[in-house]
């Protein structure tokens, strides 16, 4: 949902946060929720690449690495799309809540006209997360099929 300036994500999971951490930090476990390749160096400083789909990929890099409460990272598009590397931070906490998880992602930076567009990602990707941590079976990721239908 868009709240003002950011886009914010809030969903329980099925999972203890040391199960979800490690599909945020994992490149394998990550891409069985988003991307179709994913390299990490999960750590301040380190590298965080995303290759979506055939026309975006996501470059970032860590901030922040707190086993298994907070990971955070810089975002943007290696193509730009208007939102270019290093130019906007997403922030996901994990919170041990009800014998599961509470996700929070919070992705600031965002110039007011992609708001909407990564709002409908993170629409699509966090419950996929969910998901996949809580032991289902997200299948596979048709979204940019869907899209250029």
């Amino acid at each position: 949902m868009i709240i003002d300036d950011r886009v914010e994500h809030d969903i329980h999971i099925a999972a203890a946060p040391e199960v979800v951490f490690g599909y945020l930090v994992d490149p394998a476990k990550h891409e069985r929720w988003m991307g179709r390749e994913v390299k990490a160096d999960p750590r301040p400083g380190g590298a965080y690449r995303c290759v979506v789909n055939d026309e975006a990929t996501v470059v970032g890099e860590y901030l922040v690495v707190d086993p298994p409460k907070q990971v955070s990272y810089t975002f943007g598009w290696e193509a730009d799309y208007g939102v270019p590397p290093g130019s906007s931070v997403v922030t996901i906490t994990l919170t041990p809540e009800d014998g599961g998880t509470r996700l929070r992602l919070v992705h600031t930076g965002l110039p007011e006209d992609a708001l909407g567009q990564h709002d409908l990602g993170w629409t699509r990707y966090v419950p996929r997360l969910a998901t996949l941590a809580g032991g289902g079976d997200p299948g596979p990721d048709t979204w940019h099929e869907e899209m250029r239908a």
